[in-house]
């Protein structure tokens, strides 16, 4: 029966979208990496000062380091409503349409968007401009369920990681982005295709999970490489190469506000590299998995309770083992997240002892947060105090 939604919701895209597009003069969708005819479009468009670049971002980590670079010569628009978790959201018939109407599409890549590959082959021959912030960043293999992370907070997870800078160019830009103008857009099977993994497709990977009962597959790659400060100034940089792309007019209006706000995010990176070197222990148990680059980044090591989606349900067992470790560690926090039930993180707590504490993946807004006019930084600085809090206890 989800299947057979599914095809009928493609379809519903693919009539929307056939009346957007109609009276477009370009064969292509524009990826950043890739000069075609719509790179002209959309600098004939934005000639004028008055003409500014229509962006769609994907979530909203997407949406403020977009928001950030193009200042005020793009209208920028997330895709996602606040208070909506990222993982599951599917694009309507309407927001398809919006995203063929759009200059650019600023998307994470690395499995986070679902969604994104019938997208990027459904707006073929808009002219859109498609952005990819993972793009060059060594992509990390997902934490599993096991808790013997003796090696894996350094360095366990370089061992698996998949490379978008030397992979990436000659894998997903020659593959994935080409393969969006030649029709046949299986984003998972060309860009991260190591060894055994890449005999499926993005759709029949994900949705053939979804059928079994978990609502987003990530193709076993961890995309929340937003989480790290140090990672988060490479989207940045390659958000803004992306848009001179698009407007190249306004290069370096685009490279002013990058820099500017890559200072805040090295600031950032410091206050966690002096926040949580000394601490007196380097495990944490979070919710999910979401947690990978930071605790590379910084010296840590995650603990998850379930995998790389939040809404996927741990079995006994696991909930178990995480258990047996919290105990054996003296956990004293367990940490849930925002957007998403707290239940299974109080479970833990309470069978231990322990306390409860967020930890935001910062995947979306909540009204609070928007309320207190929080931003990224202003919630990467809250995670960083729950963090130095809990490894100290």
């Amino acid at each position: 029966m989800k299947r057979f939604k599914r095809v009928l919701t493609l379809l519903s895209l693919s009539a929307v979208l056939a009346i957007a597009g109609c009276g477009s003069g370009n064969s292509t969708v524009t990826h950043e990496g890739n000069v075609s005819s719509a790179n002209n479009q959309a600098t004939d468009a934005s000639t004028t000062e008055t003409t500014k670049l229509k962006v769609k971002t994907s979530f909203y980590p997407m949406y403020e380091f977009t928001r950030q670079v193009a200042g005020d010569l793009a209208d920028v628009e997330n895709l996602i409503p606040p208070g909506i978790e990222a993982h599951d959201w599917e694009p309507t018939p309407q927001d398809m349409a919006g995203i063929s109407d759009a200059d650019v599409l600023v998307y994470n890549g690395a499995g986070m968007e679902g969604w994104v590959d019938q997208v990027l082959e459904s707006i073929q021959g808009t002219g859109v401009f498609a952005i990819e912030a993972s793009k060059g960043i060594e992509i990390m293999e997902g934490t599993g369920h096991s808790h013997d992370h003796g090696e894996e907070g350094d360095h366990g997870h370089d061992e698996h990681a998949h490379d978008h800078g030397e992979e990436g160019d000659h894998g997903h830009d020659e593959h994935a982005h080409d393969h969006a103008v030649e029709g046949d857009h299986s984003h998972d099977e060309h860009a991260h295709d190591h060894g055994e993994e890449g005999d499926h497709s993005h759709d029949e990977h994900a949705h053939d999970h979804e059928d079994e009962g978990h609502h987003h597959d990530h193709g076993g790659l961890d995309p929340h490489v937003w989480l790290s400060p140090a990672m988060a100034v490479k989207q940045v940089r390659n958000i803004e190469a992306g848009l001179a792309k698009a407007a190249p007019e306004h290069q370096e209006a685009f490279k002013a506000n990058a820099d500017a706000y890559v200072s805040k995010l090295e600031a950032l990176d410091k206050e966690f590299r002096d926040g949580l070197k000394n601490t007196k222990r380097k495990d944490f148990i979070t919710q999910h998995a979401a947690f990978g680059y930071l605790a590379r980044e910084y010296g840590l090591t995650q603990v998850p309770i379930a995998g790389l989606s939040p809404d996927q349900e741990p079995s006994a067992s696991q909930m178990a083992e995480v258990i047996e470790f919290a105990k054996e560690h003296n956990v004293k926090t367990i940490f849930f997240e925002t957007l998403v039930s707290s239940n299974v993180a109080e479970t833990i707590a309470s069978e231990i002892g322990a306390s409860t504490s967020v930890l935001n993946p910062i995947e979306g807004l909540t009204e609070e947060d928007i309320a207190d006019n929080h931003d990224y930084i202003a919630i990467m600085r809250q995670n960083l105090d729950a963090l130095a809090q809990a490894l100290n206890e």
